[in-house]
This record gives C-alpha cells, structure tokens and sequence, in this order.
C-alpha cells in the first residue's frame, strides 16, 4: 500500500507599506516561508517582478528543490550500492520564460552535480546512478518540464 505525506507550511505576506495593494508598485513583494520547528525562509519575487533581490524567490526555490531532491535520491542510491560519495556540489540552471498572457512557465531545470568518489572503479557505475535518482526523485516526477542532468565525476 502507498504511504501518504504531508507537508503543512505558512506563507506570511510583509510587503504592505501603508496602503496595500492600491496600485502595483505600492507594495512590497517580502513574504516569510514558515514550518513548525524551522528558521524562516526571507521571500519575495524575482527582481525582474519588483522583488527584493536579497530575499529568495520562487523560482530559485523551486530550481533548489529538484537539486535538493535529486542529490538525496543519488546519495541514497550510491549507499545501497556500496559506492562512497565523498563530495556532492550541485550548480543548477533553470529556464523560465514569460509568455503574453502575463503568465510564465518553466522550460527545463538543468542539474550540474559535481560529484566526488573514494573509488575511481566505480565511476561509470556512480554516473549511470543519475538516471535512477532522476527517476525516484519525489520532485521531478511532479513537474510538467524536462529535468536533465550533467553530472560531472571526480576522484579523491
């Protein structure tokens, strides 16, 4: 049987500035991501959308998640394997386009990991792990665009 989880977050709007959104450059885009137990997460929008660039936006989150989710599915996999991961940086690249509407949508993630082994033997094998991870991981099959990955091996 399948198990279910559940994820419960808050989303806090900061951005009013004294009269809310009377206009479309009247307000802030600030905005707190809370979990219970959890340092909050500083929000607002891309700067391109009158964001603060100091703050995360959605679209850079959304991009960490699947490297997030990637990287955990990997390590995962490679421990079942017997295959050491010594090291695991990933620099990913994410392709958003505005359409007419008004509206946008993502057209690809491109993941880069980085990825260090204690045994140069099982390269090949630890690369080919990539395509399993993809497979298994809770996020990417959620998304409606292509997530590629290319990985990059390196030996101790």
């Amino acid at each position: 049987m399948a198990k279910t989880h559940h994820y419960e977050v808050t989303v806090t709007w900061t951005g009013d500035t004294g009269s809310g959104t009377s206009s479309y450059r009247a307000y802030e885009r600030a905005h707190d991501v809370e979990a219970a137990g959890k340092p909050p997460i500083a929000g607002s929008a891309d700067p391109s959308f009158r964001g603060d660039p100091s703050r995360w936006n959605p679209e850079e989150l959304l991009v960490a998640s699947l490297s997030q989710c990637h990287m955990l599915s990997y390590l995962s996999l490679c421990a079942r394997e017997g295959i050491a991961v010594t090291g695991y940086v990933d620099r990913p690249h994410g392709t958003m386009i505005e359409t007419p509407d008004g509206g946008g949508r993502f057209e690809e993630v491109v993941l880069r990991p980085e990825v260090t082994l204690a045994d140069p033997a099982r390269a090949g094998e630890a690369a080919r792990l990539h395509e399993r991870a993809h497979q298994v991981c809770f996020i990417a099959a959620s998304v409606n665009f292509p997530v590629r990955h290319e990985p990059e091996m390196t030996m101790v």
